[in-house]
């Protein structure tokens, strides 16, 4: 079986991949600028920046040649050499590198990269979530070579989607149900929802990308024999039976199992995972922990990879694509849901006549390597100190913003 692609080889398409050295098993296109969503009209969709991800056999040759060719592309990371940043993309975060706010044939662009192998792991074990999670929506392939492994994990990812979205629904359901479920998968304990990202994102994604899913999803629904698939009535009958949902759980991906067993076993008892899933499959709650299961693998990998994108974007690309985000959101969100004692206050304006928005916040980190977060950029501090941190945002969407260290305001405890 292979994975059912929307594909599109368009000149336009051909011309960015033409950029980039072609060493790649897997590109692919997502997001607002590929499909279309809910509340954007196709004038929008052209503005939004088009996101990319390609999968390369041999990461430290790929950044060899591509710091070659795109040296630009870089923050200050390129001054350490394509080893290191291969190391930077491996070890840390997601195992992505991103590039972002790439100028590329009258658009603008981000694209990451990810190893195959490493892909291939995220695929079937949902180590990460985060590509995997991206590949349950529909994303046009752009570029993919007959790696057997890489297509067969494609398809794998798509079932564990499914199988994992039945446990969380209920017994009859609705294919747009279904497919919010599985939009919602890689979004659920991403800690960007509570800024960063619209409230209304996954139900944006699905409504008006019915037929993509559908596409997607058609032959699995077709032939999983743990569900009654109507797809004329556009309804499901899930096997809900605690036989049924032991089978689904056993199926599910690696790392799910170990976060579900994490957290019903208790400590000392080192039960086997057969012997928890079993009873799992027989809690009325058990839709309740397979989410959480999901939550907890993708709270720790979004916190990482976008702590990892402020080395990999530098600090000014960081701040403008993060004030891009809250300039397409209309909103400017509430630091409170993370630091409830920090201090949110209006700023005078630092240019004379130009109507912006500011935003001032206090942190504390009281030991080495602690990681916080602003809606405007993550950062790491490797000492005991106090900082100020000052974004403003202008009405045309332009930002601006510094660190500033501080002692006179209070941090939050």
């Amino acid at each position: 079986m292979t994975l059912p692609a929307l594909q599109n080889s368009s000149v336009f398409y051909r011309k960015i991949l033409s950029r980039f050295p072609q060493d790649i098993s897997l590109a692919f296109a997502y997001g607002s600028a590929v499909f279309r969503q809910t509340g954007s009209s196709q004038g929008q969709m052209g503005k939004n920046m088009l996101d990319f991800v390609f999968a390369v056999d041999d990461p430290v040759t790929w950044h060899t040649m591509n710091l070659i060719e795109n040296r630009k592309h870089y923050s200050f990371l390129k001054y350490l050499g394509p080893k290191h940043i291969s190391n930077i993309q491996n070890d840390y975060g997601a195992g992505v590198y991103f590039n972002t706010l790439v100028a590329a044939e009258d658009r603008v662009i981000k694209y990451g990269v990810i190893s195959t192998d490493a892909l291939i792991d995220d695929l079937l074990h949902w180590k990460t979530l985060y590509v995997a999670g991206r590949l349950h929506k529909p994303v046009r392939i752009l570029l993919q070579n007959e790696n057997v492994k890489l297509r067969a994990a494609l398809v794998s990812n798509l079932k564990s989607a499914v199988i994992a979205s039945f446990l969380m629904l209920p017994e009859s359901c609705s294919e747009e149900d279904l497919f919010l479920q599985i939009a919602g998968l890689s979004y659920s304990g991403d800690f960007r929802m509570v800024f960063g990202e619209d409230k209304s994102k996954v139900s944006n994604i699905v409504k008006d990308n019915m037929p993509h899913f559908r596409k997607l999803y058609n032959n699995i629904l077709q032939e999983c024999p743990q569900v009654v698939y109507k797809p004329q009535q556009g309804r499901l009958e899930v096997d809900k039976s605690p036989e049924g949902q032991f089978t689904q759980l056993m199926a599910l991906p690696r790392t799910l199992q170990q976060q579900i067993t994490r957290l019903v076993d208790r400590p000392g008892k080192n039960r086997d995972v057969e012997e928890i899933l079993l009873q799992v499959a027989q809690d009325p709650d058990c839709g309740s922990v397979v989410q959480q299961g999901i939550s907890s693998i993708v709270k720790s990998s979004s916190i990482t990879q976008s702590a990892k994108g402020i080395a990999t974007a530098g600090l000014v690309k960081t701040v403008s694509y993060s004030a891009k985000k809250l300039q397409k959101m209309k909103r400017i969100p509430s630091f409170q849901a993370f630091f409830p004692s920090a201090r949110v206050l209006p700023l005078p304006k630092l240019t004379a006549g130009l109507p912006h928005q500011t935003l001032d916040l206090s942190l504390d980190v009281s030991h080495s390597g602690a990681f916080c977060s602003t809606s405007f950029i993550d950062f790491v501090f490797g000492e005991i100190s106090k900082w100020r941190f000052k974004v403003g945002l202008t009405q045309d969407g332009n930002a601006f913003g510094c660190f500033v260290k501080s002692s006179i305001f209070s941090a939050p405890r």
